[in-house]
């Protein structure tokens, strides 16, 4: 039976009261659980053997008592807590505290710590809502430090190489646009000119078009400033940086050995072979847009943010990850949350709804028309485009088919074909598929996200062919046919015509 140095223990503790927190085992972890708190005395009950340890609580005047954590008895003499910490050195000490204790007060909160992978397992079968392993823990924490330190000191090396320089930055995105590169493009902007104190002017230049219709409403209601990208152009900035794009040549029609001072990107680097190193570099393939990125240079910069500059951020990050649905990470979440308080919501909404276009209805039309559906695999061919942007689009849509589980939309513009990929089957990284199946064809750039992935193959000396459709089958394909024998589908094997 517990003693408490000859006072009862329901004398000390009212048995009607329910007490807040109980610390079953007060060694060093239990001590630093109690510090960390920061509770008053009353709501802690500490629960050890060690008589010597429970003098040394009582002189700081916390509320102790001396228990045997494996006798089932000794709990009819505690009131209810609502949280239970089961933290001893005794793994059996602390598998039958979680027992007893789940047994006599169902409806406590028990965290316990385990001695090793086994117990650990034990104790969560035997009822402990978090089971924590020190070792394991440490290990998180250890991981998680060195993230933060290097994006910290990512974040330091990028404001001072932009302190230094003043003249022409110009920062270049991927073709056609969307609000992850736009706004990282953005974000980029506004740190360079609080680093530089203004002796940087930076331009946001891209090629392609802004097609899709709330690509177009983020850049009108945003008012943001862009302009075409031309060798003229080029040659007018002092220094230069990709955003939310690997490298020169991928993705955009800069020659591989054009000269890049600065590269931020979230996209995978495997199978890159870069002419030139840039003076600063930070691609993360973990995070979910590289919006996200930017946001955490902000806030490990202790940057102000304005209203338009968190819109497009929190918007570009949404964006991405499809409504945080997709390749989003802890992270992004984070930065998320960080950014919404000072977003525009009204704005966001606007974005988020804006008319769609008559070619986008006819190429989503064409794509669901022209569908073919092989052992969950749905290719659509929607031919001719001019607005590039409803190919995505028409992936998303016809992911959600039933039965479908990866969707291949690709179609022809005057400059290039295009195909774009979704992808919800768990067995499959569509872009490491995507990037293998089109290995070998000329100037073609594919490749992408285990969900979501596109390729690109310049026409080049086939741009002034009249039938664009026609050249679209002769080039591609073989290509699919490629992709087809990869997942291991035989080209006669037809679910739907």
């Amino acid at each position: 039976m517990a003693e408490t140095d000859g006072v009862s223990p329901l004398s000390l503790i009212q048995k009607n009261k329910k007490i807040k927190y109980i610390i079953l085992g007060c060694g060093s972890i239990g001590y630093k659980v109690l510090e960390e708190l920061h509770e008053s005395d009353e709501n802690v009950l500490i629960i050890d053997y060690d008589e010597k340890r429970l003098d040394d609580l009582r002189d700081h005047r916390h509320q102790v008592m001396r228990g045997d954590m494996t006798d089932e008895t000794f709990y009819e003499t505690i009131s209810e807590p609502e949280v239970a910490f089961i933290l001893s050195s005794n793994k059996d000490a602390n598998l039958a505290a979680v027992l007893h204790i789940r047994a006599r007060f169902p409806s406590s909160n028990i965290i316990a710590r385990a001695l090793d992978h086994f117990s650990s397992n034990q104790m969560a079968d035997a009822g402990a809502d978090v089971v924590l392993y020190p070792q394991t823990v440490v290990a998180k924490s250890a991981v998680n430090h060195m993230v933060n330190l290097i994006a910290s000191r990512n974040a330091q090396r990028l404001y001072s190489l932009l302190e230094s320089w003043s003249g022409t930055l110009g920062i270049i995105t991927h073709k056609n646009p969307d609000p992850d590169a736009i706004s990282s493009a953005i974000a980029l902007s506004a740190i360079a000119e609080e680093a530089s104190k203004g002796k940087l002017k930076c331009r946001i230049l891209y090629e392609g078009n802004i097609g899709h219709q709330e690509n177009r409403a983020f850049v009108n209601l945003l008012e943001i400033k862009m302009e075409h990208l031309t060798a003229e152009v080029l040659a007018e900035c002092d220094y230069t940086a990709l955003v939310d794009c690997v490298a020169p040549g991928m993705n955009n029609d800069l020659t591989a050995d054009t000269k890049i001072n600065i590269i931020i990107d979230h996209h995978s680097t495997e199978g890159i072979e870069r002419q030139n190193v840039p003076d600063f570099m930070d691609i993360r393939p973990d995070a979910g847009a590289t919006a996200s990125i930017f946001t955490q240079y902000i806030q490990e910069l202790y940057l102000p943010i304005d209203t338009k500059l968190a819109t497009a951020l929190f918007y570009g990050i949404r964006a991405d990850t499809h409504e945080f649905q997709r390749n989003v990470s802890p992270q992004d979440l984070h930065n998320a949350a960080f950014l919404l308080p000072y977003a525009d919501r009204q704005l966001l909404e606007l974005v988020m709804a804006p008319s769609i276009s008559q070619e986008t209805i006819e190429v989503l039309g064409a794509a669901i028309q022209n569908r073919d559906i092989r052992q969950g695999y749905l290719f659509s061919n929607v031919g001719y485009v001019r607005n590039r942007d409803a190919i995505p689009q028409a992936a998303d849509l016809l992911l959600n088919l039933e039965g479908v589980y990866t969707a291949l939309v690709y179609g022809i513009t005057d400059t290039a074909i295009i195909l774009s990929a979704r992808n919800k089957d768990i067995r499959l990284h569509v872009g490491d598929v995507l990037k293998e199946a089109f290995a070998g064809i000329p100037g073609a750039s594919a490749g992408g996200h285990a969900t979501m992935a596109a390729m690109s193959i310049p026409l080049q000396a086939f741009s002034l062919v009249r039938d664009k459709e026609e050249l679209l089958s002769m080039i591609i394909d073989s290509i699919l046919a490629n992709f087809m024998k990869m997942v291991g589908i035989a080209e006669d094997d037809d679910d739907e015509a």
